[in-house]
């Protein structure tokens, strides 16, 4: 089956015009110019020319496919990595070079890297200098009840669910009160059903504790759910930063509409604030002029069965909440969801119908 190559890339210019510069009011970390080679110097950076701030309590989602430099991003934040190039900036204090335990930085690992023999209690209370042992329990007492188990403090990790263990390494993290939380893939290890209930305790926890966070994941669901704002990498470098809605309702060009949720992307000849396409004459959500490419997203279609009509169903998917249709229209291959109710068959001609505005990509 012929399905729309959606996946384009194309790499935009320094400064996107839907948010690429945006800035948070009170600025905790900034990164500016941020580099790093792992092999030879006429090979592609890992990264290159990453800049991003964070804000006091705000929690960013790194998002992007395996091996557009996320995680070396996230490392270099840490201090696992240092940078080639670029600075990396904490309340003003340049940490470029830092080591990671002179930065004042909490990260909580994707193995949680918890400590078999020490109870609850004693993992949480671990992290914690500079205290008398009953100022650390106290503390540690207070995170257990934050992230609500406390009445598993004796506990070994070995006896604790998948989840419970995603929260004592939270607790341990946020106990020193570090003002910049670092998580790398942390809901990996967890299945479907968990991985929802924990992503919500983990944003709703990091909430109430002030501190700010930085998240990496390849899972547009989980940056979505979790992020204040995403910024969407490719090939080293950020291609997009803004809210989830911003960046799914306006991405940047045909890389970001098709990795954050799906798009099919149509060529198109706008004139203002209509586009003529194979699929009809369409509303823009913001004027353009000439030769356009158009990202629709597969909600915003409507199949109409009719006898007569121009498309037929090639496939399809179904998911439970909704199905997945494969349309063809001619030379056009359109990918459309459609909520619970009537399956359509495949090979019934069909009607497509756009029913909202769709952007123009840059």
């Amino acid at each position: 089956m012929n399905r729309p190559a959606s996946l384009e890339f194309r790499m935009p210019a320094d400064a996107s015009p839907l948010g690429f510069r945006q800035r948070p009011a009170r600025v905790l970390l900034e990164i500016e110019g941020l580099r790093k080679h792992f092999t030879r110097d006429d090979a592609p950076a890992a990264v290159e020319r990453v800049g991003l701030t964070v804000g006091e309590g705000e929690l960013i989602a790194l998002l992007g496919p395996s091996g557009c430099g996320k995680t070396t991003t996230l490392r270099m934040i840490g201090g696992f990595e240092i940078p080639d190039a670029g600075t990396i900036t904490l309340r003003g204090r340049d940490i470029t070079r830092l080591p990671p335990e002179a930065r004042g930085i909490g990260f909580v690992f994707q193995d949680y890297a918890l400590f078999p023999h020490l109870d609850v209690l004693a993992n949480v209370r671990f992290g914690l200098r500079g205290m008398t042992r009953a100022e650390a329990e106290a503390r540690a007492r207070e995170m257990l009840r934050l992230v609500g188990l406390e009445e598993l403090a004796a506990r070994r990790p070995h006896e604790l669910s998948g989840g419970q263990q995603q929260r004592v390494a939270l607790a341990r993290t946020l106990a020193p009160a570090p003002p910049l939380v670092l998580l790398d893939e942390p809901f990996s290890n967890l299945d479907t059903a968990m991985r929802v209930e924990t992503r919500q305790e983990v944003r709703a926890l990091l909430k109430k504790s002030g501190s700010a966070a930085v998240l990496v994941t390849h899972d547009q669901e989980e940056a979505l759910a979790l992020a204040d704002r995403v910024a969407v990498m490719a090939a080293g470098r950020v291609v997009q930063v803004g809210t989830p809605d911003e960046i799914y309702r306006n991405p940047a060009n045909a890389f970001v509409a098709s990795f954050l949720g799906r798009s099919n992307i149509l060529a198109g000849n706008a004139d203002g604030m209509d586009a003529d396409t194979a699929l009809g004459r369409l509303p823009l959500s913001r004027a353009a002029n000439g030769a356009v490419r158009l990202a629709v997203r597969p909600e915003q279609i409507m199949l109409e069965p009719d006898p007569d009509g121009p498309a037929a169903v090639v496939g399809r998917e179904f998911r439970g909440h909704d199905q997945l249709y494969w349309v063809q229209e001619g030379e056009t291959c359109m990918l459309v969801i459609s909520g619970p109710g009537a399956e359509i068959e495949t090979g019934t001609r069909v009607r497509l119908r756009v029913c909202d505005c769709v952007v123009p990509l840059s």
